[in-house]
């Protein structure tokens, strides 16, 4: 078994002590088997489709990952079927999750594993594939092979603060090390999994950033923030970057039956390769014509409104751009604002 996670030394906040981890742990324990969500990654112990399931995970709900999840392992079955493929058609099964270097990643460590010859089943071993982190290791290796490594996202970010009412910055480095440490020390060696689960359950539907359900929670006697009437001040982040607040026009050219995108070059930063809806700039001659109606996209701290608008331009297609069926939308990669401007135009395909 693989050794503990090694994590800077405990320094509990204001001098308190953490509750006692086995009173949490059976606490969790009892309320995750009284029911949860019934989510399809729960049901197995593959480290395959659990790893995807938190790849696919990372920033995006746990509804709006279902369906990816089912067609991509209906797609790739096997971690073999997976490093085989094609990264287009990886990107173009992603398309809509967003952060496309997770479906990057996950391409590339899957080649790895299938030249390895299976999957690690240590911590450190998986910790080292592309793409996966602290997080992510600690989750594939507890669930499918019962190392006993506590999970720290942000749900759990927020329920180690609460329980402990520990107002140290969420965002730095020393604070997260400490939280993690009081995780493992709630963690149940024996059921490490179930452990995880439930404490990401537990910050996911019921200790919530606003309006947390306390009245429901297993945890409420021993919760600290909750005795002391501070549980709307943790956890705390100091550090915050200003948004910025993005305007522009997206052009929807169709022709018989066809829909004009642009690809994204392959030098460009984020999304290269992606196809993408034209911009005017992109189009100086396009002929400009009814405005669709307008879509909303962030990245990060990027927040962008975007006007769609129908437009028509002359044939041939311009150097860089494509005409394609509506069809054939299912098998490209295309870009998250280009699905919403599809979406508000009512243009529907089958993957």
């Amino acid at each position: 078994m693989a050794a503990r996670h090694r994590v800077e030394p405990a320094q509990p906040g204001k001098g308190k002590r953490t509750p006692g981890g086995s009173q949490i742990s059976r606490l969790l324990l009892a309320w995750y088997g009284r029911g949860h969500r019934d989510l399809p990654w729960r049901h197995t112990r593959d480290p395959y489709a659990i790893w995807v399931s938190e790849i696919m995970l990372q920033q995006t709900r746990a509804q709006a990952v279902i369906p990816y999840y089912h067609r991509f392992l209906a797609r790739f079955p096997t971690i073999e079927a997976l490093a085989a493929s094609a990264e287009d058609d990886v990107l173009a099964l992603w398309s809509g999750l967003g952060y496309y270097s997770r479906a990057r990643n996950l391409r590339l460590a899957a080649q790895r594993i299938a030249t390895a010859g299976g999957f690690p089943r240590d911590y450190a071993a998986i910790r080292a594939l592309p793409g996966i982190g602290d997080y992510t290791a600690a989750a594939i290796g507890s669930i499918a092979f019962d190392l006993p490594f506590a999970v720290l996202d942000g749900n759990v970010l927020r329920v180690v603060a609460r329980v402990a009412n520990d107002a140290g910055d969420i965002s730095a480095g020393r604070t997260r090390a400490r939280f993690r440490e009081i995780a493992q020390q709630w963690l149940d060696p024996r059921q490490p999994g179930p452990f995880n689960q439930a404490l990401m359950e537990l910050g996911a539907t019921v200790c919530l950033p606003r309006n947390p359900l306390c009245l429901v929670c297993p945890l409420a006697g021993c919760c600290r923030a909750r005795q002391e009437g501070a549980t709307a001040q943790v956890p705390v982040k100091l550090r915050k970057t200003a948004p910025v607040h993005l305007s522009g026009v997206l052009l929807l050219v169709r022709h018989r039956g066809r829909i004009l995108l642009r690809q994204r070059d392959a030098a460009t930063r984020r999304m290269a390769g992606f196809w993408d809806l034209p911009t005017p700039e992109d189009l100086p001659a396009a002929k400009l014509g009814a405005r669709i109606g307008q879509i909303r996209h962030t990245i990060t701290h990027h927040h962008y409104t975007l006007e769609v608008r129908r437009a028509t331009v002359g044939l041939p297609e311009p150097d860089g751009f494509r005409w394609f069926t509506i069809p054939q939308l299912g098998e490209i990669p295309y870009s998250t604002t280009a699905r919403k401007a599809f979406h508000l135009a009512g243009i529907v395909y089958n993957l």
